[in-house]
């Protein structure tokens, strides 16, 4: 449990107190977010806060990682190390994005096509170390081994995992459009890998994977993180994450539900980034197939703004529903370790 809270606390102050400090950085060489001209009118004003802000939660989770294996206990494993290696890679392929967009004073970072290729690149290379170095499950899982029956193989199980990698970094993507909500939703989607890997570890006789404590410093780590950079990033943001956090903790989902063997519960845990991203594919396919619009502007939260919500308003209610979406899940899990036949 120490390692634990470590970790988390560890990460939380390094976001807490070196995110000002980037502010600054960023404000004394005029580096700003572009606002994109077809967003919400109320969010031109936000033109020029500070962006990149990532940088504090994959180095957060980096130093809240690492400085919990100072307590004795904590043991590096290998799916440890790819999960925050993945974290990292995604978060480098965001700060290039976020970099050209302040470098070029646009909206649009990275090409489609080269911000595609730099995902699946870091992603190729998890799934692959994942089968030769961490010794991985290649089951289809939903809370644990052999809740499905199914097994991948290494080759379809790689593909599987760069596919999860993909979609969830892009649906966080979506997600984080307002100030806060992204961070805050991901704090809560940690917290639940922080207690479905802990419970493995002090249940290694039902799940069976041992690197479950490090994956557990892994999620303590950048919830730790994410919830320093809200500080700064709440209601109205002072600074934005940018690509380079928004790409880093949808792979860091991605990868914890690969390593803990709970990657159907990942829609569950993330149910608010599956939401923003079906209303895209909504609005794209109906305006494409049809020529209407099913929401005033997509992702849905803005749909909401336009509606005439406040945007805390907004922010707040889909805070809400993420963690109802968590709570779900780890009720999901428990009452799956139940039907076990396990007690305590």
């Amino acid at each position: 449990m120490i390692p634990l809270l470590l970790a988390a606390a560890m990460a939380f102050a390094f976001a807490l107190v070196g995110t000002p400090l980037l502010m600054r950085w960023l404000r004394a060489r005029g580096i700003g977010q572009p606002i994109r001209e077809d967003g919400p009118q109320g969010h031109v004003t936000k033109t020029g806060t500070p962006t990149m802000g990532g940088i504090m939660i994959v180095g957060g989770a980096l130093v809240g990682y690492l400085g919990a294996h100072l307590q004795n206990g904590a043991i590096f494993t290998w799916a440890g190390i790819l999960s925050v290696a993945v974290i990292a890679g995604a978060g480098f392929v965001g700060l290039l994005d976020d970099w050209i967009k302040v470098k070029h004073s646009r909206s649009l970072g990275l090409n489609k096509r080269t911000k595609f290729a730099g995902l699946i690149t870091v992603a190729v290379i998890f799934a692959v170390l994942c089968i030769r170095l961490a010794d991985v499950s290649t089951d289809l899982s939903f809370t644990r081994v052999d809740t499905t029956g199914f097994d991948f193989g290494p080759g379809l199980w790689s593909l599987w995992a760069v596919l999860l990698i993909l979609g969830s970094s892009n649906a966080v993507n979506l997600t984080d459009g307002l100030d806060g909500l992204a961070a805050g939703s991901s704090t809560l989607s940690f917290s639940a890998f922080v207690v479905i890997a802990f419970w493995a570890f002090r249940h290694q006789d039902i799940y069976r994977y041992p690197q479950s404590l490090d994956l557990a410093l892994v999620a303590a780590a950048m919830m730790g993180a994410c919830a320093g950079f809200l500080w700064w990033n709440a209601a109205p943001a002072r600074i934005f994450m940018g690509d380079t956090g928004s790409l880093a903790i949808g792979a860091g989902l991605a990868a914890l539900a690969l390593t803990t063997n709970t990657q159907l519960l990942l829609p569950i845990i993330g149910g608010l980034y599956v939401a923003e991203t079906l209303s895209v594919i909504v609005q794209v396919a109906s305006f494409r197939l049809f020529g209407r619009r099913v929401f005033r502007m997509a992702p849905v939260h803005h749909h909401f703004e336009l509606k005439g919500w406040p945007e805390t308003t907004v922010i707040v209610r889909f805070w809400i529903l993420s963690g109802m979406s968590v709570a779900l899940a780890i009720g999901i899990y428990y009452a799956d370790y139940l039907s076990t036949g396990a007690t305590g």
